[in-house]
């Protein structure tokens, strides 16, 4: 499999979402009928359920309190960083503003000095305290260095689903200069769901289900904030990622009968690309760059991934995305902007209904075809005009 690139060396050819499109099915039905919810497993519980396959990236220009807390009552889920300014400073908001007003040749440093700062555990708890006290599921991340701490303190606090993720997460991780997180240990000792990403691969994907969380993350360095792929040179288009982990997820579960959903994270900006990311094998999208456009963001209008204040090598960078419309337009609408990133559910359902599937497992089933003009085709006048598709 693959084409030669050069003399004893083939590469696979890989997809990413402007190069495939969907089929329309041959049967069709009405958006409002069709079901759009996923679960999340649970130890010795029922399943934690959501109406939207939809998460919000817990990235500091995205999400804080506030804003999860309004994703929950729409049905999202919306995970708070543990490693950031939410738990760093007791006054969050003067900081992120230094971030918005600070010139973009000295923002990396000003982020990379911010985030010195050391995480406080009271602010942990007390962040955890104010969105369950909201009623609804509680979420948040750290990285896998920091997950045993983290991860003990967010549960007795009370969240309800924990984060590890990192740039490329593997089973095995060898490292000499600091130990390891032990994470089937860690799945089987932590009582609340857990959710492990990032990857992109078949076999790493298996292994990492073996070690028992409720959940994969899929997607190395697509996010618009994220240079990662520039930096470091690593990713696979997320079409292709998406395939691949799917097949392990199936696997799986054929080998063990345990459903371990897949979560599609980053380099989806329009409803199209959360379509084809469900289609593709997705059992929910995780979203950032769309969401830093709600007036509820605490970015205001700025976005920067979880990797732009990284002390030594900076993967990311700070964005302008602009404040477009309020977190529930951007969900269900009404769309006030021609270019797909309002009313992403709408878009959901309103694919479902015209490829003909009822479900998300369903919709997984449908027919892809590879289509690289597909954004292009008789759209002259809005590429012309910069409107509509022809927006970038």
């Amino acid at each position: 499999m693959g084409m030669w690139i050069g003399r004893n060396r083939k590469a696979r050819v890989t997809y990413g979402f402007d190069e495939i499109a969907l089929v329309p099915g041959q049967v069709t039905i009405n958006p409002n009928e069709v079901d759009i919810s996923w679960r999340l497993g649970r130890k010795n519980d029922e399943p934690l359920e959501f109406k939207i396959p939809i998460l919000a990236s817990a990235m500091d220009g995205v999400v804080d309190v506030k804003f999860a807390i309004a994703m929950g009552k729409l049905g999202g889920l919306a995970v708070l960083n543990l490693e950031g300014v939410q738990t760093r400073y007791k006054n969050p908001e003067e900081v992120l503003q230094k971030i918005v007003d600070a010139d973009k040749a000295e923002v990396t440093g000003l982020l990379q000095k911010i985030y010195q700062e050391p995480v406080q555990e009271d602010l942990i708890r007390a962040r955890v305290k104010e969105m369950k006290d909201a009623g609804n599921p509680v979420a948040v991340s750290s990285i896998p260095q920091r997950a045993e701490q983290f991860g003990a303190i967010a549960q007795e606090a009370g969240a309800d689903i924990f984060v590890v993720q990192s740039t490329v997460s593997t089973a095995r991780h060898i490292s000499s200069e600091y130990q390891s997180l032990d994470l089937t240990k860690f799945c089987r000792e932590m009582r609340i769901p857990i959710i492990v990403g990032n990857t992109v691969g078949y076999d790493a994907t298996l292994e990492i289900m073996e070690c028992g969380p409720s959940a994969v993350l899929i997607g190395v360095g697509p996010g618009a904030a994220c240079t990662s792929r520039g930096v470091l040179g690593l990713g696979v288009p997320q079409v292709t990622a998406t395939v691949d982990c799917a097949a392990a997820r199936d696997a799986y579960f054929k080998k063990t009968s345990r459903y371990v959903p897949i979560i599609t994270d980053g380099g989806m900006s329009k409803g199209g690309d959360v379509c084809k990311a469900l289609a593709c094998g997705a059992d929910a999208v995780m979203v950032g760059s769309a969401f830093a456009k709600a007036y509820e963001a605490p970015g205001h209008g700025y976005h920067w991934g979880m990797a732009t204040p990284h002390a030594n090598l900076p993967r990311g960078t700070r964005i302008k995305v602009g404040a477009t419309g309020s977190l529930k337009q951007i969900l269900f609408g009404p769309a006030e902007v021609d270019d797909g990133s309002q009313n992403l559910v709408g878009a959901i359902t309103t694919c479902m209904g015209n490829v003909g599937a009822s479900t998300l497992p369903a919709f997984q089933q449908t027919e892809i075809i590879i289509a690289p003009s597909i954004k292009t085709e008789g759209k002259l006048f809005q590429t012309v005009q910069s409107v509509g598709m022809g927006t970038r």
